[in-house]
């Protein structure tokens, strides 16, 4: 699967060149949609909207603004940024078209009607008027055009196949039949109520994405993520596995925070290609460990993706708990790929590689420790007793102040008030305003994509899709947990393959979870498992953006910088298999909540955390052909075929597991190169 890296004997220092980056900067633009780079008066009006929605935002988090607004208004300002932002197509791109403005004002329009309607508005969501079905149809049609402009046209292709089950329910084969729905009981669901557009994918985006999409763009503008990189590095340079070390730390401090894996995988690739090429790996396995990497930043507390904030309220748990479930597969995924380079390191023969060092470990922290508190400051507000909007707010506040504490990462000039003349563009152009713009820009996709997957979660509630679905699982599987477990996963990755992962989740959510859910497994297992299975759509053609640019910045082929990102990934995303198929297995999401701690069997726990880990690295070594020595074919089936066994929950397993490690282990002992004396 993977090709040897080349010699680190004397090769140059490998430069990144601009075009590498400006690809590598447009999958960012794939993922976050091709906006508009406007200047002057339009450019400035553009900005302070963006700004008004992350004020807005924030005084909804500190004060009280009714769900009936808050979902509408919020909805209104993702279209309007969008058809603002976003062409129609490149060939529109940098200029602001006629038809962009009539969809804005449209939106805004859309919303106006609702909000005025008041009760009244709601209650007749059975019987719609006209003018209902006509708000209610374009309202339809602008998420879709939004959908279509941000993340392309597989979600709104995907949600009109849904649509289209809604309508045509009468004239389906069964078990797909349905009563069937017309236009105007459709419109109502969808529109005149909070179940449908309005639902709970939109309540999740308009209260906790987009301050965490805020929060992450405070961070950003302060220089957090430059000082995670400069820190991992000093930390982990100077070994055989210190640039893969390097990558895998980094991603962490810098995924952590920022819950996107795409632009994770081009702010680590920009600065740690040239790390890579210098000890050692080639273009597409430095690619592939970039993506997965970055893959991290959407499974890592304390921010994890944008569809973990849905799995709490899928739930109906608090935040809290997600991120305590999401704590030991985390460190999981993290042993996998520390594994995977220090193989990488034994398998090539790396060399020491030394690296130029701004300042050493101690010296970063002393004077930019203030960046740490990123990474513990929401669960600690959590902690103390905030809701989790708070404590992103608080959390945010935070960040803004500390800011201030360096020079170079205050968010606001120091001297702005000393030039009277210059404040307004001091201001303007501060890091401030950029923050508070991006953290709504940057979220224009995953707002269009909940107010999408809100029409296909109201035609599955309306249909009762989800228990036909289900039910066509199990009937497939005969009711085997490990066949059903299979199946879903199957499914979770082909819907991946077609969309993003928020949108991947949602849709399994709905249609796939309730199949395990039917068998036994906990709802809080079967979610995180549907979760981690849709994450890997970031690392799956064809909207594997993390591989893509990252080859972008290596040079390397996107299908093979693709399995790469597999190969170091697969170990941990079999580990979601444990906590389904066996009670004991649920001890690695912590039982669930922090509510069941105090009844948890940690002596079960610890047993199942160790297990989990030796099949890992069963799965590393059989993956890579590397323990001791090289591997033989035997040798790696022996320890993929452990691997699996290990990840089975249940003490006959684990003892076949452990009986093949060692026999393993045993063979390459005795033939391992001798030294010589």
């Amino acid at each position: 699967m993977s090709e040897a890296p080349r010699a680190a004997a004397s090769e140059p220092d490998v430069v990144i060149s601009e075009e590498a980056l400006k690809r590598a900067e447009e999958f960012i633009e794939e993922e976050e949609g091709h906006a508009h780079r406007l200047t002057g008066l339009l450019g400035l009006f553009l900005t302070l909207l963006a700004v008004t929605m992350s004020v807005f935002h924030l005084y909804a988090a500190y004060s009280i603004v009714p769900t009936q607004s808050l979902r509408p208004i919020h909805v209104a300002f993702v279209l309007v940024l969008t058809f603002l932002m976003i062409p129609v197509a490149k060939p529109f791109r940098h200029r602001i078209m006629l038809w962009d403005w009539a969809m804005a004002i449209l939106s805004i329009a859309i919303v106006v009607y609702m909000l005025q309607g008041g009760d009244d508005f709601t209650d007749r969501n059975v019987t719609p008027n006209a003018l209902d079905i006509f708000f209610g149809v374009s309202l339809i049609l602008l998420v879709m055009e939004a959908m279509r402009r941000t993340n392309g046209m597989v979600m709104p292709v995907v949600t009109m196949v849904f649509i289209g089950y809604a309508f045509a329910g009468p004239w389906l084969p069964e078990p797909w039949t349905h009563k069937g729905y017309e236009a105007g009981r459709l419109v109502g669901h969808m529109y005149m109520t909070l179940e449908g557009i309005y639902g709970s994918a939109v309540d999740v985006s308009s209260s906790l994405i987009i301050l965490f999409t805020i929060f992450g763009a405070f961070l950003q503008f302060s220089n957090a993520g430059k000082f995670f990189i400069d820190f991992s590095f000093s930390a982990m340079g100077g070994k055989p596995t210190g640039a893969g070390r390097t990558v895998v730390l980094s991603s962490f401090l810098l995924g952590g925070p920022s819950g996107s894996g795409v632009a994770t995988t081009v702010t680590l690739g920009a600065v740690a290609y040239p790390m890579l090429a210098k000890v050692g790996y080639d273009k597409n396995a430095a690619g592939g460990l970039l993506a997965a990497g970055g893959l991290g930043a959407i499974i890592s507390p304390p921010v994890l993706g944008a569809a973990a904030f849905l799995i709490a309220d899928f739930l109906k748990i608090s935040y809290l708990d997600v991120l305590l479930m999401a704590v030991i597969p985390t460190l999981l995924y993290y042993l996998a790929l520390f594994l995977m380079v220090e193989i990488d390191a034994r398998k090539y023969g790396m060399r020491d590689t030394v690296f130029a060092k701004v300042a050493t470990v101690w010296e970063l922290t002393r004077e930019y420790w203030f960046h740490f508190l990123s990474l513990i400051s929401i669960i600690a507000f959590m902690l103390y007793g905030f809701s989790p909007v708070l404590s992103v707010f608080w959390a945010t506040v935070l960040s803004f102040v500390t800011s201030f504490l360096h020079r170079e990462c205050a968010l606001l000039p120091r001297d702005l008030f000393r030039n009277p003349q210059g404040v307004w563009q001091g201001f303007i152009n501060s890091g401030f305003i950029k923050a508070m713009s991006g953290g709504s820009v940057g979220m224009l996709n995953v707002g269009a994509t909940c107010a999408g997957a809100g029409l296909i979660v109201g035609v599955v509630t309306l249909t009762g899709l989800g228990l036909k679905f289900s039910s066509i699982i199990l009937a497939y599987a005969g009711g085997s947990l490990l066949l059903t477990a299979i199946y879903t996963a199957l499914i979770v990755w082909i819907i991946g393959l077609a969309v993003p992962v928020t949108a991947s989740y949602i849709i399994s959510a709905v249609i796939a979870a309730p199949a395990l859910i039917k068998l036994g497994v906990p709802d809080f297992a079967a979610h995180m498992f549907v979760f981690y299975y849709a994450v890997l759509s970031e690392v799956s053609p064809p909207t594997a953006l993390s591989p893509f640019a990252a080859a972008a910045i290596t040079g390397g082929d996107p299908y093979k910088t693709t399995l790469q990102s597999w190969k170091y990934t697969m170990p941990a995303f079999l580990v979601p298999f444990m906590f389904v198929l066996d009670p004991t297995g649920q001890g690695l999401l912590l039982m669930g909540s922090i509510g069941k701690l105090a009844d948890a069997n940690w002596w079960s726990i610890a047993q199942v955390s160790v297990t989990a880990s030796i099949g890992i690295a069963a799965l590393a070594g059989g993956l890579q052909g590397w323990v001791l020595t090289k591997a033989n074919g035997f040798e790696r089936t022996m320890l993929i075929l452990a691997g699996l066994f290990m990840v089975y929950p249940g003490a006959a397993s684990d003892i076949a597991g452990i009986s093949l490690i060692a026999a393993v282990m045993m063979w390459q002992w005795t033939r391992r190169p001798r030294r010589r004396a």
